[in-house]
């Protein structure tokens, strides 16, 4: 009995606790009171409240530390106060309804237990919420404008790998340790880290590509690369290293490290050796390589590998401890040395930027140019450029080496020596040196300050030209002694154009690599990318398909159909068996000869009028061919090779219609058409003698009008028609018994000389056509 008292004693009180809880972890978040407005604000209120203090509280606006923080709190009471219904839900709940994990109905089920009950998270300690969760990611945390302005861009210079997450994400919590360990160790070594929330920035996951959380990506040269293995951390250290391109390091024995350092001239290019006992290249020297491989070429030496005694011993390598080397001009000793047991990065980086330059670097490009020689900003920032302006070859190699020896013997901060060649970049040497006869096939220097990005300059030229003798040396020396106290000594102004990229690729090579880059993208969206991300492009590629298959398949079905529904005529089969046996084609002329069913020429006749010209459908035109039973095969014959290739189009029938029977129709028509071919008077006595044969029309039969082709002449040619090849072969003549080629036959298949040529303009609708009321009948 008093354990059944004390039950609803307890059942009570745990009511009142988990109120009591719930009410508390309602009061941590609450959106009237982050956005600064009353309960019964209005829709226009709210976002007015929300835009004033976004602004005021923009990460990249405000520098507060804490603004980051204040921006998420704006964004969620903004979403949350925006909707109805998860407002309506906050004033009755407590909370937007969203991050519970539950629906409405189950709400209503569950409030149907009592009104005034409900579990938050809080009540079970799991870090759902953002704000519960470790702050850790919240330094890393993207918006859509820095990943566009400056995470992009930044990419071209490291990689950034980035996760996107949420709130109830089970499989997020579960991530987490193996994430922030990771996350730290690749930091320090350069590689950029992202996360992005999708609930307060699905812009952004949605720019991403990514569709559900959590989801890991590399972000390289701004390109995208999904993350689809086990997450550990030798997997997600691989994926970055697989990011990097292959060749950014070359290993380096005794064999090839002449050739690697003499390279600097040919790349124009400092040349840097990592000499260190590990197997594999550093991922630390790969991310190092690719930040600075517009300026440095990098080779790594393992100094435990057998080949590679000499190249220790000559340069004196701790084999214990990891050394870098950077070779300028002279390959014989390095132009700077660091050595360190543990080769941290911010080591590296400060001194690799010393060395990002050759000792007189040549103006390849005006990139390199303006890093050389910066604009003057202030007078503590001014930076002077000395550049010899000489030729190629043997002939200018001992002006160019005792330039050389002058620049390291008097390398400043505020000085910077570089050359040029006159042939390469004839426009930059003609603005200094104004075309002078002194300096003509000789080297020059010149003294330069940059005065702005637009190409003015302020210059001064040796009175000489250079020889690197001492006396020049000297010269040279005392006018820099000079312009450290007197800057107006660069009395001379000029504007630079700007310098071509002697080392860019051809169009067709630039053009190859970015198809190749593009092919290889596309394979591995192919074989690595979700469904979901691949489900436009399979589409696109499946209705593709579908469709060309279904024509086939139609166009197949309609040919087979339309040959058993369309019996040959006995006529016909009289013309295929005469075409049988005519062959007095030439070779030439053979390959153009249609294959059987090809060319369907019927016969235009008074059963098959009404269908064929009468009642053809809009669109569609019957070209019929005039001829009479003495001029049929050879004109038949000559029309297929003609319209041979128009047979494509399926608006286009082809008959023929017989003159011995009839010629009245044919003249009927021909009225309609006099001053294209005017008709014989009845009385004249040769009315009846009148030869229409080879005149072919286009009887367009819906809109009732025809087009005519007039029989060519052979008088038109000059009386030259051509020799008997060009129509009829050995095997026709013996066949018939006597030769074909007759002036007869010749004019006969003349007549259609120029057929295809009407025919294409028939096509365009360029032809003259002419309309008649209706159609007569054909008896």
């Amino acid at each position: 009995m008093e354990l059944g008292r004390t039950g609803p004693a307890c059942a009570a009180a745990a009511a009142l606790l988990l109120l009591l809880l719930a009410a508390l972890g309602a009061a941590e978040f609450d959106p009237y009171r982050v956005l600064g407005v009353g309960r019964s604000s209005s829709q226009a209120d709210i976002k007015k409240a929300y835009k004033k203090l976004a602004r005021e509280w923009h990460p990249d606006k405000n520098k507060d530390p804490g603004a980051e923080d204040k921006f998420i709190q704006i964004s969620k009471a903004y979403e949350i106060l925006s909707n109805e219904e998860k407002r309506a839900n906050f004033d009755r709940y407590g909370d937007a309804g969203e991050s519970q994990g539950f629906s409405q109905h189950q709400h209503r089920q569950f409030h149907h237990f009592h009104e005034g009950f409900y579990f938050d998270e809080s009540f079970f300690h799991f870090p759902f919420n953002s704000e519960r969760r470790d702050t850790s990611d919240e330094k890393y945390l993207l918006h859509f404008s820095h990943y566009v302005n400056d995470i992009v861009p930044d990419s071209f210079k490291k990689p950034y790998l980035i996760k996107i997450t949420s709130d109830w994400c089970f499989s997020c919590i579960h991530i987490e340790p193996v994430w922030k360990e990771v996350a730290q160790e690749l930091e320090v070594l350069g590689v950029g880290i992202g996360v992005v929330h999708a609930g307060y920035e699905r812009r952004l996951a949605h720019h991403l590509g990514a569709h559900s959380t959590p989801s890991i990506l590399g972000l390289m040269n701004g390109k995208i690369t999904f993350f689809h293995n086990a997450v550990i951390r030798e997997n997600l250290r691989q994926f970055v290293e697989n990011l990097l391109p292959g060749n950014l390091v070359e290993k380096i024995t005794d064999k090839n490290y002449v050739r690697f350092l003499s390279n600097w001239k040919k790349e124009n290019k400092p040349h840097v050796l990592l000499f260190d006992h590990m197997p594999v290249v550093p991922l630390l020297y790969k991310l190092t390589a690719f930040a600075y491989r517009d300026y440095l070429s990098f080779g790594y030496v393992y100094v435990g590998l057998r080949g590679t005694e000499e190249l220790s011993s000559q340069y004196n390598i701790n084999v214990y401890t990891p050394t870098m080397m950077v070779f300028k001009e002279h390959i014989d000793k390095p132009a700077d040395v660091v050595q360190a047991r543990d080769m941290k990065k911010q080591l590296i980086d400060d001194f690799l930027s010393q060395n990002k330059f050759l000792m007189a670097a040549r103006l390849t490009n005006q990139r390199l140019f303006q890093e050389l020689c910066p604009v003057k900003k202030s007078h503590r920032q001014r930076k002077h450029c000395v550049v010899l302006l000489t030729g190629e070859g043997d002939k200018f190699a001992e002006t160019y080496e005792a330039f050389l020896t002058f620049a390291v013997a008097n390398t400043k901060d505020v000085l910077r020596f570089a050359h040029i060649y006159n042939e390469r970049q004839p426009e930059f040497a003609d603005a200094l040196l104004m075309d002078e006869e002194k300096y003509r096939g000789k080297s020059a220097v010149v003294i330069l300050e940059r005065r702005n990005n637009a190409g003015k300059i302020v210059y001064k030229t040796l009175e000489e030209a250079w020889q690197g003798s001492k006396e020049d040396n000297f010269i040279l020396l005392d006018l820099l002694d000079q312009l450290r106290t007197d800057p107006a000594l660069l009395s001379s102004e000029t504007v630079l154009a700007d310098l071509h990229d002697e080392l860019a690729p051809m169009f067709l090579i630039r053009w190859f690599y970015s198809t190749l880059d593009y092919v290889l993208d596309c394979w591995d969206s192919l074989f690595h990318s979700n469904w979901r991300e691949m489900m436009p492009l399979l589409s696109l590629l499946f209705s593709a398909l579908f469709i060309l298959f279904g024509t086939v398949i139609v166009q197949a079905f309609s040919d087979s159909s339309d040959t058993r529904d369309s019996p040959p005529s006995e006529k016909e089969e009289a013309t295929t068996k005469t075409e049988k046996n005519d062959t007095n084609f030439s070779k030439e002329n053979n390959s153009r000869v249609p294959k059987k069913g090809f060319v369907e020429v019927t016969e235009l006749t008074d059963i098959n009028y009404n269908s064929n010209l009468v009642r053809l459908r809009p669109g569609h035109m019957n070209v019929v061919l005039i001829l009479s039973n003495s001029t049929k095969t050879a004109l038949l014959q000559k029309f297929a090779l003609e319209v041979y290739t128009f047979t494509g189009s399926s608006s286009l029938h082809f008959s023929f219609l017989s003159l011995d029977k009839h010629r009245e129709w044919l003249e009927y028509l021909l009225e309609f058409a006099q001053d294209a071919a005017p008709i014989p008077n009845q009385y004249d006595k040769h009315f009846l003698e009148r030869d229409y044969t080879g005149y072919v029309l286009a009887l367009n039969g819906h809109k009732k009008y025809f087009c005519l082709f007039k029989p060519h002449r052979s008088g038109d040619e000059g009386g030259t028609v051509g020799s008997c090849e060009d129509y009829d072969s050995p095997l026709h003549t013996e066949a018939r018994g006597k030769s074909s080629c007759s002036p007869g036959s010749r004019s006969i298949k003349n007549k259609l000389h120029k057929l295809s040529f009407w025919m294409e303009r028939l096509l365009e609708g360029s032809l003259q056509r002419f309309y008649i009321p209706s159609w007569p009948a054909l008896d």
